[in-house]
């Protein structure tokens, strides 16, 4: 009986999704691999530099949810603000809506 409670403890806590928060090394391996490339921060922030091939989803949009569940959860997703707390956020919704797999660079792009 211990053995089954167990198990049922693990298999409920498990998170099936993950987020990885990788410095811009390895985030430029990633980004060579055409992974969705997501920057969340403003409109704004975005017109004033971004990466490459980035796509602009402002985490303070009020459709932002709306726009990330359109995209294919079964991806992997990069993903990036200013510092890195707006993208932390972010790929905590994505994890929330069942994204698999979140890479978030650490710093943001002012480390780019």
């Amino acid at each position: 009986m211990k053995k089954v409670l167990f198990f049922l403890f693990v298999a409920c806590t498990r998170q099936s999704s993950q987020i990885e928060v990788v410095e811009k090394v390895d985030f430029q391996i990633l980004i060579k691999q055409n992974h969705e490339l997501i920057d969340v921060r403003t409109p704004s922030e975005f017109s004033q530099g971004h990466i490459e091939n980035a796509i602009n989803i402002d985490i303070n949009s009020p459709n932002f949810k709306q726009l990330l569940c359109e995209m294919d959860k079964n991806q992997t997703i990069l993903v990036y603000c200013a510092v890195g707390g707006r993208s932390a956020k972010a790929a905590k919704v994505m994890r929330s809506l069942g994204f698999e797999k979140i890479y978030d660079l650490k710093g943001g792009y002012r480390t780019w």
